[in-house]
């Protein structure tokens, strides 16, 4: 059965985390994604995190680079961009993620590469986007949390400044940018032609800072850090029971009352302070005060059973390794285990939207480094002769990468 993008072909130019993120989405719908990496290096992610497994590829790499076939194409070399452009004429979309003005220098650009194809979709992910003051700066997941006013809502008030573990300016530019490319592609249909897609680290962490920037129009105040606490609602946030913390989300009046039963404190419900949500977000530290003293009187478990049997949203605050066996991260399929040449059996977070009609499917494993280099050549027309010339004159490096070398670790 064939999935939505099974006739998409994506030339997949980037590396680390935001460029990759997206074309993995892109291929786990059913792209055919090409990673073009630069001959015996190729994605700094493959030898990036802190640790590795069987083989020279990180964990990370793995993670963020399923359902995607490698080749090696040396990009600064004469014979190389000949053969790029080769896999430009026959690919819908391209992504890259370098600092505005590299691809211009590498001559893989919109506007060059336009006219060799102009239904091509060519998508780029900066740090700030490719105008303004600050185009030329470089941009990090770290960066662009700062620079939005996002690290200035993180965490607790009075303590050191915090980002979001989870990169979410990083991760959210690949989904941010998924959706403009598939936009771009509907739009293609109509008109026939390609369009430049412009996604940026800054403006993701700006464009989901939703409630925040609510608040300051809203209000004139600028938002300050309140932890786990919900702006447009209380109690909305994690409490203290007599073992450990756990989350409440009693956001309107009727899962209020329900949870002022749940504890026994009905009296709760008209008192001026905390009479509708307005009065309890103002008075959330006092509201908080008030629940805990009765939330520590039993163990969190307890409570969040409780809690749920009335209707009220709760849950326990869960580590990755209890989330990763939970029985609905099971019943998701969120924990798939993937065959890999060298890595053997490997596990991988499961596909986050399900598909029914045209369940997605893991078809390639992260691939070796000019795994396919020869294989995707030859199906966008290159026949062996011509590959032999422009092997000759180091358009794909030194290495032949018809057979890569499987290299082990002990």
């Amino acid at each position: 059965m064939n999935l939505p993008l099974s006739n998409i072909k994506v030339l997949d130019v980037s590396q680390i985390m935001a460029g990759p993120f997206c074309c993995m989405l892109l291929g786990d719908m059913g792209a055919d994604v090409i990673k073009v990496e630069t001959p015996g290096v190729g994605d700094q992610t493959r030898k990036a995190m802190g640790f590795r497994l069987k083989g020279d590829d990180s964990g990370g790499f793995l993670a963020l680079n399923r359902n995607k076939r490698s080749v090696e194409i040396d990009l600064k070399n004469p014979a190389g961009l000949e053969a790029f452009y080769e896999l430009v004429r026959g690919a819908d979309v391209l992504v890259e993620n370098n600092r505005p003005g590299v691809a211009a220098r590498l001559k893989i650009d919109h506007a060059t590469l336009s006219p060799i194809n102009p239904r091509l979709v060519y998508a780029s992910i900066s740090g700030f986007g490719q105008t303004g003051p600050w185009s030329s700066r470089p941009g990090l997941d770290l960066i662009a949390q700062a620079m939005s006013g996002v690290m200035s809502v993180m965490g607790h008030p009075e303590a050191p400044p915090v980002k979001s573990s989870v990169p979410i300016a990083d991760l959210g530019a690949g989904l941010f940018t998924a959706y403009g490319i598939l936009s771009a592609l509907m739009g293609r249909a109509q008109t026939g032609q390609g369009q430049y897609v412009d996604a940026s680290l800054f403006e993701t962490a700006l464009g989901l800072s939703v409630w925040e920037s609510a608040e300051y129009w809203g209000t004139g105040g600028v938002p300050v850090p309140i932890g786990s606490a919900n702006r447009m609602s209380a109690p909305y946030q994690a409490v203290r029971a007599a073992d450990r913390h756990f989350v409440i989300g009693a956001a309107n009046p009727k899962l209020w009352k329900a949870l002022c039963e749940v504890i026994g404190r009905p009296e709760l419900v008209d008192d001026p302070r905390f009479v509708d949500n307005a009065a309890r977000i103002r008075h959330r530290d006092s509201l908080i005060r008030e629940i805990e003293v009765e939330f520590a009187r039993r163990p969190a478990d307890e409570w969040v059973d409780a809690l749920l049997a009335a209707g009220v949203p709760a849950g326990p605050i869960a580590t990755y390794d209890e989330a990763l066996v939970s029985e609905q991260a099971v019943a998701r399929n969120m924990v798939l285990e993937i065959e890999h040449p060298v890595e053997g059996t490997t596990k991988a977070l499961g596909f986050p939207v399900k598909l029914w009609g045209t369940p997605q499917q893991v078809r390639y494993p992260a691939p070796l480094l000019g795994q396919h280099t020869d294989e995707v050549l030859a199906e966008f027309g290159l026949d062996a002769a011509c590959v032999a010339r422009l092997r000759a004159e180091g358009a794909f490096g030194a290495q032949d990468a018809e057979q890569p070398p499987v290299r082990k670790r002990a």
